[in-house]
């Protein structure tokens, strides 16, 4: 297995993730499920920029990445899978790409039906039910930064 990192952070590609999570696990390559992104070559260009061309990125759609998990997951490095939503990291697992890996939840930011639980996270109810849906297949946890305390999945629920 080569990925170090399954990660839910709306911001993608970041300082905390390139820096702090990069650095951190070793970090050789970054491959971003995202449906808008995985059709936009001129995005893709504008977000893998952040990566200063030390390492690779690929963009891809969720059922490109089911299809291609086993081949993407055995590559030569280190990887790190970062999807912009927990719905999106939902149907990874729906797929089996998850099963006994471990999900960090990442920067989600105060926006309509969410609640703030963490500093760094903020859920919608739906969004909960994807990550307790993600958590049949994985552990779930929240952490900004390696070296933060990781907070379980349990601690994450709205209210």
């Amino acid at each position: 297995m080569s990925f170090r990192l399954f990660r839910i952070d709306e911001r993608l590609i970041h300082g905390q993730v390139l820096v702090g999570w990069g650095n951190r696990l070793g970090l050789d390559y970054y491959v971003i499920v995202d449906e808008l992104l995985a059709v936009s070559d001129w995005e893709q260009e504008i977000w893998a920029s952040a990566l200063g061309g030390a390492t690779a990125a690929e963009f891809l759609s969720v059922v490109e990445t089911v299809r291609r998990f086993s081949e993407l997951d055995a590559r030569e490095g280190r990887g790190a899978l970062l999807t912009r939503d927990p719905a999106t990291m939902r149907a990874l697992a729906e797929h089996g790409c998850l099963d006994g890996r471990r999900v960090n939840v990442g920067g989600l930011h105060d926006g309509p039906g969410r609640r703030k639980v963490l500093d760094y996270v903020h859920l919608s109810p739906g969004e909960f039910e994807d990550l307790k849906m993600i958590a049949r297949h994985s552990t779930v946890s929240a952490r900004d930064v390696p070296t933060a305390r990781e907070v379980a999945l349990k601690n994450l629920e709205p209210r």
